[in-house]
């Protein structure tokens, strides 16, 4: 359980920089984002799961 934790905490930190350093870079990204389909949020989120679970894979 602790390095769940961990793990989510990390996620947290780095997904945080972007919007902490440039946050009128990241608002245009979001509005960007929210004229996208269905379709293509759907796709993104496979080939974001699929890599993680690659990544996760070579690492251990």
């Amino acid at each position: 359980m602790h390095d769940i934790l961990v793990a989510l905490s990390l996620v947290f930190i780095i997904e945080g920089i972007w919007p902490f350093l440039n946050p009128a870079s990241f608002r245009r990204l979001l509005a960007m984002v929210a004229l996208e389909s269905e379709r293509s949020l759907r796709l993104a989120g496979f080939v974001s799961m699929i890599s993680g679970l690659g990544l996760l894979y070579l690492v251990n």
